[in-house]
């Protein structure tokens, strides 16, 4: 029966010198250490991807506080689960105190959160609640501002390795190549449950020493990354690779955006490449939009792999190209007063069918000709501020000797 218990529970560790990773939390200055040494448990919440030690710290902690230890899921417990739990506390069980390990806590809806402050409040249960979104935006304030927050991270591919050499023996006598384990350990991509699952799966099936060969069998040639398409990290992979392109780092463009290619999304990047173009390029390079626009075009009609190709293009040429967001901010600046109520008599000479008073400014030298566009109460208004670019200052140049006035 212990072979249908997966590797890493079965491999689970037992004190926080045995965990992969998370020094900041669990090394000997780490917070979550000092916590267990004190004794003194208080409500938490722990964030962070899949497979990175959530579970395995809450457990540590508990065991370590002497507290009964409570599990729950959140996808699949309802208040009457909470509500048995709190009872506990008045029988033996529960003289010690009780904490309550609350999985995916995000999928609790708010008044299912709320039923928990009663019982935090009076101290009847601990909470560790655990969560892969961002608790800021999924957990309820009132339940927050009674917890502290700590944030898990990716385990790096070292200490991966370190730990699948650390395991191989218990789980295949036989042992593994170094070679095997560092590709487990890159293909993780900084779940620890999945190395061990691949590890766990190459024990099962391996002939002898576990090698690399064997394990890229089962391995996909595009691993899915570690997001999901409607998860938080997608969402910061799409800002990281926008804040690359702004920042002119043609280098950490490719790279985000291949970690979205690879993660198996085009549509995601090919929108933002052509919201970046206008947003951050803008005026500074019109045509920026127009290359974006073709590179996408190609890159959807061709597919994967060979989308990734024009799409490379677009994000080194977005990064390289000049920035500019004045017409961004301009138009941002006139919504505001449109929704102060401003601007709501429009100039008569502007309005259809009459134009009475109106001007054409194509019957004047350089097409242009002085007369007001903008409402009476908003005239001489200044949205548009021309950036400091090569094409705008020249713009910004011409219009200065047409009319005959700084701008």
């Amino acid at each position: 029966m212990e072979n249908m218990v997966p590797a890493a529970d079965r491999l689970r560790p037992q004190n926080f010198d045995d965990i992969a990773g998370q020094s900041h939390l669990v090394g000997n200055n780490g917070i979550l250490r000092k916590i267990a040494r004190s004794g003194r448990l208080s409500s938490m919440i722990f964030f962070g991807p899949p497979g990175t030690g959530k579970t395995t710290c809450a457990t540590i902690l508990a065991e370590g506080s002497g507290m009964e230890l409570r599990r729950l899921n959140a996808t699949t417990a309802s208040l009457s689960d909470i509500k048995d739990i709190a009872k506990e506390t008045s029988g033996i069980f529960g003289q010690r105190g009780i904490l309550l390990y609350l999985d995916e806590i995000q999928y609790f809806n708010k008044k299912q959160q709320q039923s928990l402050l009663e019982y935090l409040e009076d101290g009847r249960i601990t909470l560790i609640a655990s969560t892969t979104e961002n608790p800021y935006y999924y957990v309820y304030d009132a339940l927050l501002s009674r917890c502290s927050v700590f944030e898990f991270k990716p385990v790096s591919a070292n200490d991966i390795e370190v730990l699948l050499h650390r395991s191989v023996k218990k789980l295949h006598g036989e042992g593994a190549t170094d070679e095997a384990l560092r590709y487990i350990a890159h293909c993780a991509q900084g779940d620890v449950r999945r190395a061990l699952t691949m590890l766990d799966c190459a024990a099962s099936c391996a002939e002898g020493e576990i090698t690399k060969e064997l394990i890229s069998q089962f391995t996909p040639s595009v691993m899915a990354g570690s997001f999901d398409r409607d998860g938080d990290v997608h969402y910061d992979l799409l800002s990281c690779l926008q804040k690359s392109i702004r920042g002119s780092d043609p280098d950490a463009a490719v790279f985000y955006l291949a970690k979205l290619l690879e993660g198996g999304d085009l549509i995601s990047p090919c929108r933002r490449l052509m919201v970046i173009a206008s947003e951050d390029i803008g005026a500074a390079y019109p045509m920026a939009a127009v290359i974006t626009r073709a590179c996408i075009e190609s890159a959807r009609e061709l597919g994967m792999p060979e989308a990734r190709i024009p799409l490379a293009n677009a994000a080194v040429m977005l990064a390289t190209a000049p920035k500019s967001n004045s017409a961004y901010l301009a138009f941002d600046s006139a919504s505001e007063d449109i929704r102060q109520g401003k601007g709501l008599e429009i100039p008569n000479h502007l309005r259809s069918p009459q134009f009475k008073g109106y001007v054409y400014p194509h019957e004047y030298p350089h097409h242009y000709v002085e007369q007001q566009y903008l409402p009476d109460d908003l005239r001489g208004k200044r949205y548009y501020q021309f950036g400091d670019n090569k094409t705008e200052q020249a713009a910004k140049a011409y219009w200065e000797q047409v009319k005959g006035k700084k701008l």
